[in-house]
């Protein structure tokens, strides 16, 4: 999905009168990307959550002549990849709190604790150093292994999750730019990169209520430039 289009020529005045009026550039671009980012990066952390809660690995151990079942869950096996997902969830959010150099910085956020749990999940996917201390805490015996070792699949799927996570922090760095910000409502346009949008409602200074709405649009009730 591409953010940058290149500038149209200008329209004559029979192209306008053609097609009618002009459609603000960019503008579905960058909801669509906004949208993108929000369901994978929330996709992304809630699949890493839950996943981080399954078994990833079983085995045996040796005890009193006989064997004992042992699993270990993705948290017993490793807490990087839950904790970072909570991470990029708050940068998630964060992204439309702050705009400029911030909002790059915490894009960068988001995309590395997407890549950071990804790469914890794969490092500690046979679970085996888990399932030695759970042996070694069952037996009493600070020299026990686990036998029969066996993994599953789930911290291949909190992998894939953590991926949606550093899909969405990539997404944010490259088409954040020309995302809404929190509170931007507020702000007077008129500016020059920021053209009006709509024209001032008329207030009336002997309603108050009126004088009220004004203040809340951002606009100088007085009317004064």
């Amino acid at each position: 999905m591409g953010c940058v289009s290149a500038v149209p020529p200008p329209r004559t005045d029979e192209d306008a009168a053609a097609s009618g009026p002009e459609a603000p550039r960019g503008r579905g671009g960058g909801r669509r990307s906004v949208a993108v980012a929000l369901l994978l990066g929330a996709l992304g952390a809630t699949v890493v959550l839950l996943a981080s809660g399954r078994v990833w690995a079983r085995g045996t151990a040796a005890i009193g002549g006989g064997s004992l079942p042992l699993s270990a869950d993705g948290r017993a096996v490793t807490g990087v990849p839950a904790a970072l997902a909570i991470v990029g969830l708050a940068a998630l959010v964060a992204v439309f709190a702050v705009r400029g150099k911030g909002r790059m910085l915490v894009s960068a956020l988001l995309a590395l604790s997407g890549l950071g749990a990804a790469l914890s999940a794969l490092a500690h996917a046979d679970g085996r150093r888990a399932l030695d201390e759970a042996a070694a805490r069952t037996t009493a015996d600070t020299a026990a292994h686990v036998a029969g070792l066996t993994q599953t699949a789930w911290p291949y799927v909190t992998a894939g999750g953590a991926a949606l996570i550093l899909v969405a922090g990539v997404l944010a760095l490259w088409c954040g730019h020309a995302w809404p910000a929190m509170g931007g409502r507020y702000e007077r346009d008129g500016g020059p990169d920021r053209p009006r949008s709509r024209k001032a409602a008329v207030v009336d200074p002997d309603r108050p209520e009126d004088l009220w709405k004004a203040l809340d649009r951002g606009e100088d009730p007085t009317g004064t430039p």
